[in-house]
């Protein structure tokens, strides 16, 4: 699946406190609003979607500066990759993200061989953002089983630190970020030479 309906991308438009994006099981991230946009801190831009988590964690430098908790992320692609391979076997285009994957990512490649199957419905994120300094959010997995999408939704505890940058965050998003809204430190997966992690 590579589109969002309308109706999906009104509800994620209309999550104006709360950062979501909607991605496929391949993990391409095919639409966000504006504060997931902001929280990925130029991660995600409008025009560099889809965007492939498993391609920006393994083969894009800035991923370990952007995710503080990056092996446990690591982990979880992989983890989430297997169990779809296992699901859908004959889909070409997951096969040939995993064999890019193993031969472009010696991390890749050593956590694959390990057989791990890992699938989070919710998940503690810490994330590192240039306005709002180190966030700490729960991301929580909701099927759009009618689609094959997945949207993930990322809160804040009531009261604590995390609740206070995102409502900055927020502000900024409506603010400043149309004038900060170029990639920062990322590269298109094709310009990404191999490595080893």
């Amino acid at each position: 699946v590579t589109r969002v309906r309308p109706a999906v991308l009104s509800i994620l438009n209309g999550m104006t406190g709360t950062p979501a994006y909607v991605r496929n099981a391949r993990l391409d991230i095919l639409a966000a609003n504006d504060l997931c946009l902001a929280l990925y801190d130029g991660v995600l831009v409008p025009a560099g979607l889809p965007l492939n988590l498993a391609r920006f964690v393994f083969l894009d430098p800035y991923a370990k500066a952007f995710f503080l908790d990056w092996e446990t992320i690591a982990q979880d692609m992989v983890g989430a990759l297997r169990t779809q391979a296992g699901r859908e076997p004959s889909d070409r285009g997951l096969s040939d993200l995993i064999g890019e994957l193993a031969t472009r990512s010696d991390g890749f490649a050593a956590r694959w061989a390990r057989h791990d199957v890992r699938l989070h419905r919710t998940a503690r994120k810490r994330l590192a953002n240039r306005v709002v300094g180190e966030i700490e959010l729960t991301g929580d997995a909701l099927d759009l089983a009618g689609d094959g999408l997945t949207m993930i939704a990322y809160s804040a505890e009531p009261g604590s630190q995390a609740e206070d940058q995102l409502k900055l965050l927020a502000t900024w998003s409506a603010t400043a970020r149309p004038l900060a809204s170029e990639a920062v430190g990322t590269n298109p997966p094709s310009a990404v030479a191999p490595a080893d992690r």
